[in-house]
Order: C-alpha cells, then structure tokens, then sequence
C-alpha cells in the first residue's frame, strides 16, 4: 500500500473509533432523557386540580405550567440525542468523501480540511469532519488548486489550496484516492452516474459540480432560475440547496417553509428520502393539482391525464393560451378593483328555510362603506355588520312556537347537556325558560353564523361567471385570435361544467386568485422558500398567482424549455414574463448544459429530435446507441418488446416501457403482463416500485431508468410537430439503454442522423 493510503486509512481508523465513542456516549445520553422524560409523564399523576378558591387555582396553573416546561426540555434532550444518533450512524457508514489542504491568508501550515454529509468534532475547537454545507467546504466544489476566494459569515476569505482529494470509502476501507485540480474528478463523477437506477433519487454531495454549487449556495436571489438539460442534475442540486437553506439559517427556518411544486407524486416519491439521506426533515413537497384541489375542494379539478389527453380545436387552444397569459392576470386584478363600486355577487342568508337576510340588504351593506374602504376591509366590515344581524335576531327568534315546543320536549340529558357549565338555579320559570330558549336559538344559529365568519354569503361561482361575461370589455381579445363568438363558447362550456362540479385546470387558478383578491389575501406570508420544477408547464398565469400566494418567499425555478410539453408556446416567452414578476436586480439565470444521466450516444440522440432547443453538452460516458425498428403489426411489438425486456433483465437494468397516453399503457400491459412480471403506473399517486413498469410519458417526468422502450413510435402516435419535446422528453429518460418501435413504421420526429442509432431489422 502506498505512503497515502497508509497515512489516510490510518486516520480514518482514528476518525471511525473517535465516532464510535460518541456514539456510545450518545446512546447512554439517550438511555438517560427517554428515562427522564418517562418520569415527567408519569408525574402528570403527582399534579392535583384545586378550583376552590382562587390561590388553589393558581397554585394548580403554575404546577401544570412546571409539568409542562419540564417535558417540553426531556422532549427536546430526546429529539437532540435521536438526531445525533442518526447522524453518527450515517458519519459511521463513510465519514467523509473529500479532502483539501487550505493554508489561510498568513497562517504559517496548511491545514487539512476533511469533508462529509455532517460535522463532527472530538473537541469544540477541533473539527475531524466538516459538513459540507460549511463555508471552507465551498472551496472543493467551487476551485482548483491555488489562490481562492470563499464566503463566510464574516465576509470573503482568501487563502491557498494545496491538495484536493477524493475518496472511496467503503465499510472502513478506503478504497479509492483521486488527487485532482478539480472540484470532482471526472472518474469520481464517471463512477457515481454509471450505476443502476433505483426507484430513489439518492444525495449528490459527493459529485456536486461548480454549477450546480451556485444553485445551491445562493442567498441573495429573490429569483433564480435554473434552466437545465435533461439529466443535468437540477433537481438534484436544488434538493441540495433546500438542505443547504436549512442548514445556513438553523434557528430561522424550518423546513415546514419550504414548499417544493413537483410536476407529479411519483416524483415526491422518487425524491422523498433525499433530505433525510442528509439529516434534514423533508420540506412541504405538493403538485400544483393538489395545492388547488386543497384550496378547492368542493369542485372536481381537471387531472393531468385530462389535460394531457385532451384534444383542443385551433379556436379552443387559442382560449386556454389566453387564459395562461400574465395580461389576463391583469384583466382580473382590474375587475376585482370594480368590485368595489359594483357587481358583487352573493347570496341570501337563510334560517330554517327563510330568507332573514336578503341579497338587497347584503349588497347595500356592502356598499355602504367610504372609498377607503378596499375588497378585503369591505368584506371585513360587511361580515361583522351581518354578524351583528344575526345576534340581534336572537331575542326575536327566541318567541317563536318551534323554539318552545323544543323547550317543551327536552330530555333530561339534552337539558343538562343544554345548560353545560351555566348556572342550575332560576328565580323564576320565565328566566330558565328564556335562558333555555336562548341557548336553542344560539346552537341553531351557530352554523350561520358560522358560514358567515367563513365567507359563505359571497357567491364566487357567480362571480367567476360575470367575470368571464366581462371580459370582452376589459381586454381586445382579436389581438389574441379570439373571436366574441368562440369566448362566449368558451364561458358556456366553463358555466356547464361548474354546473357539473367540475373545472378544468386553466379556470382552477384564476378562480382561485378572485376569491383571494375578494377576500383581500395577503397570502401565505410564513413561506420562505418556493421552490418549482418543471417550470416550462407552467403559465404566466400561474407564476404571477404562486408569486401572489407566496408573498414573503424567494422563488427557484428549474426546467428544461426542452421539455415543455403543456405549455410550447409559453415556453419560449418565459424569461421576458418573469423579468415582470421579479426585480431584474434581484434576479440570477443559470443554465446547465451538461447532462450527466445518459450515456453520450443516447444524448447525441436525444438532441438530434430537437430543433433550435437549448445547448445540451454530454458527459464523457460511452454506451450502445439507440435501437430502432419497424414492427409489422401489434404482436410483433409485443414479441420485440419482450424479447428487449429479458435482454435488460440480464443485464440487470430496470426497464420503463412509455407509451403516449395512459390508454397505450393499459394496451401494453395487458399484452404483457401474462409473459413478463410488469407493473402499470396509472395514476401519479401510485408509488415507484422496482422492476420494469409501463408508464404513460406525462407521468414520467423528472424521472430516470437504467433502460427506456418506446412503445410504438409510429407516425399514427406522434404525428404533429408540437409532440417533438415530447418524444425528446421520453428519450431523455433512458441512462444506459433506449429501445424504439414502431408498428408500420417510424415517426418523421425520430428522423435524425443514421449514425446515431443502429436500425434493428
């Protein structure tokens, strides 16, 4: 063994048995505080309840509010000691994977900085393992040898590197050593990215790039915006930024305000065990369908399926484009100002069938406040002037027949449950009668008054509907190829739909920044950090309402233009509306040309299906090329398919098998499932599952495979140009092997170059 792996095993048998210590240490701490934080449970029993006078409540008070700090300080000791043990045990499995010799601005030695998932220290001055999120660790992923510059919370640093290396440790051994000029060497990067697929995104701190390390280290963006080829490890590196947030500001954000928007749940799922690889809690992790579907749950919502699979006239696409646009947003925030001199829309306040409150008398009240008065105080003021109404009907329902014969037919228990903690003692049958009858009236009433407190009386669907009949007035809609007649088409199929329930997803947000802006929302106002993937599918539209509904929150966004499969032409438009939303100044672009998922001749491919798209680099990762070939009928694709299938299975790859739509994957499945053991993904709330699947494309975004088979690549499947991010989004997904077939013949958005794929016969 050579002088560096002798001096390097031997300090990491050094560092392996210092950990060991801790952990023993840490487990008797543990043992310790679980003990400590049984006895308080168990002195709840020793707290005995004095209300006779008011010293014996007191005393009682300050005896439970004792009980209660002490438990609270054994909870936090238990948490402390269990979040040390995992981090022990994770620090156990590979204490570090890099190390660099930095000598600091006129310090006489270099000191070896060693480089892990946490820090860990035998002394508080003495650090054996820095976190790699710590401000000296920048230096690895950011430099080479030489003169370097880093930030810290004192301000920038200077100092001189050394020696840059790179370990493979594996159960105590260390394995490997690169020495490199480099942030990660490029055989350290070749040996992280050739591996097996798994249903599990896994941590990249080892391989972070000098890219992807701006991504995660930025504080001062209020916007950033990552555009990234497929494989490019955007989401990996933003998933190391959330962990790198919550650890630069511990103690002033907690992961409950980070909210992620994922293009589906399968992707939460593929992500989910990230943050916790690195000892954090997982942030708020949502799709856009289900932030609404939360927001509105009395309407069915348009799924992705639908949206995917629906097939729009020239006139109806134009429709849904406008209703994306930020000019329609505006349309809407005009219209909602007018709400406060006319056309509010609500409904009548009913008790027992009638009518106590007409729509006249709620209208006028809600007119009946000054100018300064804007949306949300007016609804405030109006609520409170109701709720006044309603109180003040209270003594007059109270004489009415059907509160006394419910007087009249109590029970004894529904008496004593009646009168709960009021007083048993009446000085006359008139007082417990009307204190009774009060309480009847009140408990009846209560779901009103309920409703009112809750907004109830406004009639949203009624005024979504007068603000789409409005909206001819307020915009020139031939500027958006819109004729009157197609818009009035296009309100009448939204009204019959709300009739049904139902909303499609290009009326669920404007419906929902009306009601907000009715209300007067200030929005979510304790998130700090959103976060969005896929950004190319999503509006305008939905941008400026997110940027609405997140008002204290600096945004990242990460997308591929490549792939905007909803939304091609909003795409292309994307930066200009964001330079609307978000101060230029405060703005920071980066874009990821390397792409390291895929194999280069899968790459070289995949970019060939694209015309004018964004650069796309490929990493140095030599493979197979793509395979294509004609299949004459639909038993041959089976029989091509399986006999592709056994090829990858003895390969030990896992295979997705995509079709374009969730019908194909039922077709494929059926086909299938007799001669192969395959799993069919349906729906985005099922989970990822190992072993080959059958996956619609729309749901397999941001995902990856070890193997992809395109399922029946035809002219008759992918026929119109605006399916080419498609196809290149599908392609995109295969690491080491992809698979094409057609029946008949082969889609013309698959005519590229005759080098870059083998023609399988």
């Amino acid at each position: 063994m050579s002088e560096p792996f002798d001096s390097e095993q031997a300090r990491l048998d050094d560092v392996l048995a210092k950990i060991q210590d801790a952990k023993v240490l840490n487990d008797a701490k543990l043992k310790r505080a679980e003990k400590a934080q049984a006895e308080v449970h168990k002195g709840w029993d020793d707290v005995r309840f004095k209300s006779s006078t008011y010293s014996s409540l007191f005393e009682t008070a300050m005896s439970v509010r004792q009980q209660q700090q002490m438990l609270q300080e054994r909870e936090l000791a238990t948490n402390s000691a269990e979040h040390q043990a995992v981090i022990l045990d994770r620090l156990k499995e590979r204490p570090y994977f890099a190390r660099i010799d930095v000598q600091e601005k006129g310090a006489a030695v270099a000191e070896p900085i060693y480089i892990g998932l946490a820090s860990f220290s035998d002394s508080p001055d003495n650090f054996l393992v820095y976190d790699w999120r710590a401000p000296i660790s920048s230096i690895y992923y950011d430099a080479g040898l030489g003169h370097v510059q880093y930030e810290t919370p004192d301000g920038q640093q200077e100092a001189q590197v050394l020696l840059k290396r790179q370990f493979q440790i594996e159960e105590g051994k260390v394995v490997t050593i690169f020495d490199t000029d480099e942030a990660v060497g490029d055989q350290m990067l070749l040996n992280a990215v050739s591996g097996e697929s798994t249903t599990k995104m896994k941590s990249i701190v080892t391989t972070i790039q000098k890219e992807q390390n701006k991504i995660i280290r930025n504080t001062k963006a209020e916007l950033l915006f990552v555009q990234g080829a497929a494989g490019s490890g955007k989401t990996s590196a933003v998933l190391q930024r959330v962990a790198y947030l919550l650890y630069r500001y511990r103690g002033h954000l907690t992961s409950g305000q980070v909210v992620m928007f994922s293009p589906n749940q399968l992707f939460n799922d593929y992500i989910d065990q990230v943050l916790p690889e690195l000892g954090e809690q997982n942030m708020v992790q949502m799709t856009y369908y289900q932030y609404a579907s939360r927001r509105l749950p009395k309407l069915k919502l348009e799924t992705l399926q639908e949206r995917f699979e629906e097939n729009l006239t020239d006139a109806e696409q134009a429709v849904v484009d406008f209703k994306g646009t930020s000019v329609y947003f505006k349309a809407m925030q005009r219209y909602a100002a007018s709400l406060n001199q006319k056309n509010i829309k609500v409904r009548p306040i009913k008790f027992q069938g009638k009518e106590i409150i007409p729509v006249d008398k709620i209208t006028d009240i809600y007119y009946s406040f000054n100018e300064n008065y804007k949306l949300g105080n007016r609804l405030q003021a109006t609520k409170e002037r109701l709720m006044r109404m309603l109180q003040s009907r209270v003594g007059s329902e109270m004489r009415e027949q059907w509160v006394e014969d419910t007087v009249q037919s109590l029970s004894k228990e529904e008496y004593d449950t009646l009168l709960g903690d009021n007083p048993r003692e009446f000085a006359s049958d008139e007082q417990e009668f009307n204190t009774l009858a009060r309480l009847i009236v009140q408990q009846a009433m209560a779901p009103i008054a309920k409703g009112v407190n809750r907004n109830r009386f406004i009639n949203i669907n009624a005024q979504f509907v007068h603000f789409l009949k409005s909206v001819p007035q307020l915009v020139d809609l031939s500027a958006h190829h819109i004729s009157a007649e197609q818009w009035q088409i296009s309100v009448t199929a939204t009204v019959n739909a709300m009739r049904h329930g139902e909303l499609s997803l290009v009326d669920m947000t404007p419906f929902m920044l009306l009601y907000d802006l009715i209300k007067g929302s200030h929005g979510e106002r304790d998130i700090r950090f959103v976060f969005i993937d896929e950004i190319q599918d999503y509006t305008p539209f939905q941008l400026a309402f997110l940027k609405y509904s997140f008002p204290k929150a600096r945004f990242t966004m990460l997308g591929d233009l490549n792939q905007a499969i909803f939304t091609k032409e909003n795409a292309v438009s994307l930066q200009k509306e964001l330079a609307a939303l978000f101060d230029p100044e405060l703005s920071e672009y980066i874009q990821l040309t390397q792409t390291y998922r895929s194999t280069q001749q899968i790459t070289d491919f995949s970019k060939a299906v694209l015309i004018n798209g964004a650069q796309i680099d490929a990493f140095d990762r030599v493979g197979e090329k793509p395979t294509m070939r004609v299949v004459a009928d639909q038993a041959e694709l089976v029989q091509a398919t399986l006999t592709q299938l056994a090829r990858n299975d003895a390969a030990k790859e896992t295979t997705a098998i995509i079709t374009k739509t969730l019908a194909q994957a039922e077709e494929a499945y059926a086909q299938l499932r007799e001669a192969a053991q395959v799993t069919i993904i349906r729906t985005e709330n099922q989970r990822l599952v190992p072993g080959t699947i059958v996956v619609p494309a729309y749901l397999a975004k941001g995902l990856e495979f070890d193997a992809v088979i395109m399922w029946d690549a035809s002219e008759e499947t992918y026929h119109g140009d605006n399916e080419r991010q498609l196809v290149y989004t599908i392609a995109s997904r295969a690491m080491h092997q992809l698979s094409i077939y057609g029946v008949g013949n082969i889609t013309p958005l698959l005519d590229v170059d005759k080098s870059l794929y083998i023609e399988e016969k």
